[in-house]
This record gives C-alpha cells, sequence and structure tokens, in this order.
C-alpha cells in the first residue's frame, strides 16, 4: 500500500495511490493513517489533476532521526571511519518539506550536498524493543535528502545548524507499507546525471538494528522519522539545479534547487 498526502484546494487529505504507472490515482479516505482509523470515502483523483499537489507524507509531531556515516563508503569519501555505534543527530520538523518543494540554499552556506536516504516512518509507539520486534512498530518507507551544509558540518562541533535548516529535509512521494528495506537499490540523479547508486544492503547498521537502538535512547512515536543514511557519491547543489533522490519499489523524491532569497 502507498500512502500520500495531498491537497487540492486548501485542507490537506490522504489517499492510498493505486493504478498503473503513468495512469496513477489517489482513492481518497478520511480520517489519518498514522493516528485514527481511515475510511473510504468513494472519491478518486487522478494524480495528474490540475492543482493537485503532494505533499511530505508525513510531518513529524516529535522528531526526525538522522543516523551518521552508515554506508562505508560514505564514511570513507569524507575522510571518516566507520562508526563503531550509530551517530545520530536531530532534524526539527520545519525542516521537512515535500515533492518537488524547492531547497532554499542559506545564505551562510557555501557548500550544500544532497543525501539521498531510506526513511523509515514509525507507526506504533517503540521504547526499548528488541531488533526482532522492531519492524512491527514500523508504518512504512519514504525517500529522504539529508540535505547537509557539509562546510558548516565540518566547522561545528555538532551538527544542528549544518542539518537542521528549513527545507533541509525533503521527504516523499508517497509512504509504501509493504517494501522489505533489506536490499533496496537507492540513486541520486543531479539534473539527470546520475551521482549516487548503492543499495541498503550496504548498511552498516540496518532498519531492524536502528530502531531497536533509537528506541532504546529515546521514545519513538507515531509519525517520527528515521533517515538511515545515505551511500558515497554526494556532492554540491547550486542554484538552479534540480535533484531527484529514488529509492526501489518506493519512487522518486524531485526537489528543484533555489537561493534562500527566491
Amino acid at each position: 500500500m502507498r500512502i500520500a498526502r495531498f491537497i487540492e484546494g486548501e485542507n490537506p487529505r490522504y489517499g492510498f495511490v493505486q493504478g498503473e504507472p503513468g495512469a496513477e490515482y489517489l482513492a481518497v479516505v478520511s480520517g489519518d493513517p498514522l493516528f485514527q482509523p481511515v475510511a473510504p470515502t468513494g472519491e478518486r483523483v487522478d494524480l495528474d489533476t490540475d492543482g493537485l499537489r503532494l505533499l511530505a507524507p508525513v510531518i513529524p509531531r516529535s522528531k526526525v532521526v538522522g543516523v551518521g556515516r552508515n554506508y562505508a563508503d560514505h564514511a570513507a569519501e569524507l575522510g571518516n571511519e566507520p562508526p563503531i555505534e550509530p551517530l545520530l543527530f536531530l532534524k526539527p520538523n520545519t525542516a521537512v518539506v515535500g515533492p518537488d518543494d524547492p531547497i532554499q540554499l542559506p545564505s551562510w552556506s557555501r557548500e550544500v550536498h544532497y543525501e539521498a536516504e531510506l526513511a523509515v516512518v514509525i507507526g506504533r509507539v517503540a521504547r526499548n524493543v528488541e531488533p526482532e520486534d522492531a519492524l512491527g512498530h514500523v508504518l512504512g518507507y519514504t525517500v529522504a535528502n539529508d540535505v547537509t551544509a557539509r562546510d558548516i558540518q565540518n566547522s561545528d562541533d555538532q551538527w544542528t545548524r549544518a542539518k537542521g535548516f528549513d527545507t533541509s529535509c525533503p521527504l516523499g512521494p508517497w509512504i509504501s507499507t509493504d517494501v522489505d528495506p533489506e536490499d533496496l537499490r537507492v540513486t541520486t540523479r543531479v539534473n539527470g546525471e546520475l551521482r549516487q547508486d548503492a543499495t541498503t544492503a550496504d548498511l552498516i547498521f540496518d532498519v531492524p538494528f536502528l530502531v531497536s537502538y533509537i528506541s532504546k535512547v529515546f521514545t519513538l512515536l507515531p509519525g517520527d522519522v528515521i533517515l538511515t543514511g545515505t551511500p558515497a557519491g554526494v556532492g554540491s547543489l547550486k542554484q538552479g539545479d534540480v535533484v531527484e533522490c529514488e529509492i526501489e519499489g518506493i519512487g522518486v523524491l524531485r526537489s528543484p534547487v533555489v537561493s534562500m532569497d527566491e
């Protein structure tokens, strides 16, 4: 099942994405799949309907948890050793934007990088869970771009400014509930050129371990999002670029890049 959040008019709504590629539509539901029962309304809206816009499929009410250097090749390309334990950081929910929303380059950074990542959406409260039980607390998965001001990450003692600025967490296009996170292809294209190409099989710490580990640090709530790390191939973005992050079995997250003043 693919759960989309969209707007057509004034109020955001949810729908299940159905149909064949190129002829997909939203079967609209009432309620919020994360916090209350949903029911089909009987309404059907084509994805290419004029005025319809996909939104970030989830706006975390609590937190976005990032995992740094979770691919050995990415750690190596930045001159770092792979971590012995997961390296955690937080992004505020104000960093989240949706598909086709612009990434705004902050005026105080000269080197902003893309980072395609598998994002885990928590569906049930998780506290002190074990790896074998972890996936039972997951609603599904979406695509993330952990946009990073690399020069600021290198100059600051902690990563809040480098990874928490507005528009630094594009999510989308929807939540897929039926994918196996063990071996999914992760790619990034910038202006159509392939920049990242790897698989989640190369994660140092896999999804069940991460959910368990993080749940023993702080409670994970419904709607929380875990960013599982990016593979090698990261690089700079500039005004006018279009970055597309894609994960097998989920979809493509597209973001234009603009300056902060636009």
